[in-house]
């Protein structure tokens, strides 16, 4: 199973996401984030990925989320570890992979988004602290889903 980081930029009521432009989850609305590589740290991973796909720096960030993902190809099935951080150093920049863009959290682009994401990002974006799995269909269509509210992740 891949390890995987997702950080969202969350300044309420303001949400950073971005277009996935290549690879994995292209045309999908997400977080920063990707496979940790051997040698790093969960947050070394985080960190990296979204210097790589925003320019951004963080130095303040709380894990709060911990989701498996389960596909028919177990190949692509993952673990994600899922920050939160409120401030950064830069400004959001378009790169090769990602298109960032600042959204209302009244106005959040579900529909153009993994479908699991309308389950736990309004809990997590309340401050919610989540463990879930979530398993799809050939069409990565969600078909079934567990979540629910931890006091830590350990």
């Amino acid at each position: 199973m891949r390890i995987m980081t997702l950080l969202i930029i969350h300044q309420a009521p303001k949400i950073l996401l971005a277009m996935k432009k290549e690879g994995f989850g292209v045309g999908r609305w997400n977080g920063f984030g990707g496979k940790v590589k051997e040698g790093e740290t969960i947050e070394q991973t985080m960190l990296r990925e979204l210097k790589e796909e925003s320019g951004l720096v963080i130095s303040d960030f709380k894990k709060k989320g911990l989701f498996k993902f389960s596909f028919p190809n177990p190949d692509i099935d993952c673990e994600v570890h899922v920050f939160k951080a409120n401030q950064f150093e830069g400004e959001p920049r378009e790169t090769d992979e990602m298109r960032p863009q600042w959204f209302d959290e009244n106005k959040i682009p579900y529909d153009e988004m993994w479908s699991d994401d309308r389950h736990w990002l309004p809990l997590f974006l309340a401050g919610k602290t989540l463990k879930g799995e979530f398993f799809f269909d050939e069409n990565d269509q969600l078909i079934r889903h567990r979540l629910e509210e931890v006091e830590n992740l350990n």
